[in-house]
């Protein structure tokens, strides 16, 4: 009786593994292929890539492709895009971690807006980007987010509120953090 009970449930686990077997994966991981290091890229990729150079080979590798794709296109630019996008990667350089990750957070907030409210984002963005540097610093000073955006105090901790470069440096100042404010991963 034991031998039998035994002998169905081998019978049912292995019918059971070749209808498993049978049957193609409903979903497949898909991951990023390994991409190259500093030193495998062409000298054109580090020419367009170079504001990236310390931080390339820290990078994971869907970023790393993400800006390959990006000096892929970079030849076909014209001559203003290319300097906005030199301008954006070296930005993007000082940027510590945690200003990336916000950075980050924010398009993907600003992504699932509705078109209106991404129309009146823009409008905004266009009439604070019109005004002059002098214009924009006042501003921020003295807006309601200020203090929000501001960089954490030492009672605060690192990685509470530090968006106030990536906002900021988007404007064309010169609000970036030092190099002993970067924290390097």
């Amino acid at each position: 009786m034991v031998k039998r009970r035994l002998l169905r449930g081998i019978i049912l686990c292995f019918s059971l593994t070749a209808v498993v077997a049978a049957e193609p994966p409903t979903s497949a991981i898909i991951g990023t292929p390994p991409q190259p290091s500093w030193p495998q890229l062409s000298t054109q990729q580090k020419d367009i890539l170079a504001p990236l150079a310390e931080d390339w080979d820290g990078m994971e590798n869907i970023r790393k492709k993400k800006w390959l794709g990006i000096a892929d296109r970079y030849p076909n630019m014209k001559p203003d895009e290319q300097q906005r996008m030199q301008y954006r990667m070296r930005e993007w350089a000082n940027l510590t971690p945690v200003q990336r990750a916000k950075a980050r957070s924010t398009y993907k907030d600003f992504n699932q807006l509705p078109p209106e409210q991404k129309q009146v984002v823009r409008q905004k963005w266009d009439a604070f980007t019109n005004l002059s540097p002098e214009q924009q610093r006042r501003l921020r000073e003295n807006s309601k987010s200020s203090k929000l955006l501001a960089p954490p105090t030492e009672s605060q901790g690192a990685g509470v509120n530090s968006s106030a470069t990536t906002l900021t440096s988007t404007a064309g100042t010169s609000d970036q953090p030092t190099s002993t404010e970067k924290t390097k991963h």
